[in-house]
């Protein structure tokens, strides 16, 4: 009786073991808030600075990047798309310059208060990557 009472509370601790690393497994990482990168400007000019504002509601991640435009005043523009898997983030941004429309496609992996990622874009059959990493503005 008391071999059989050992093995069913190795089994029960087992299971809770397994459980607990599954749960841990499925947590997603936290990529609500505001976050800012800068980017370099074409040919050596001064560098841009983004602003990203994200909210996460289950695995769907929503929001808008400010950009500034020529002339310095921001232009803002809806992701699409948006996902988080784990720390895994994606989101789509298009733009459209001179006519044309420009879909940025960012990935990244959440670490705390930093993303840092790749995005992808293709003008004119031409397909181009860059690193990105954005950090969390603190809470006022």
């Amino acid at each position: 009786m008391l071999k059989k009472s050992l093995t069913y509370l190795t089994l029960s601790i087992l299971a809770l073991g397994a459980l607990s690393t599954f749960a841990a497994d499925d947590k997603k990482a936290d990529a609500s808030g505001t976050w800012t990168w800068s980017t370099p400007g074409r040919n050596g000019g001064e560098a841009r600075k983004s602003t990203m504002k994200l909210k996460v509601d289950g695995d769907k991640v929503t929001g808008s990047i400010a950009t500034p435009g020529r002339e310095g005043a921001a232009t803002e523009t809806p992701i699409a798309n948006g996902k988080i898997k784990g720390d895994e983030i994606t989101f789509d941004v298009t733009r459209e310059f001179q006519g044309n429309k420009v879909t940025a496609k960012y990935s990244g992996k959440v670490e705390g208060d930093t993303i840092k990622g790749k995005v992808e874009t293709e003008r004119d059959g031409n397909s181009r990557s860059r690193d990105w990493e954005a950090k969390r503005e603190k809470k006022a």
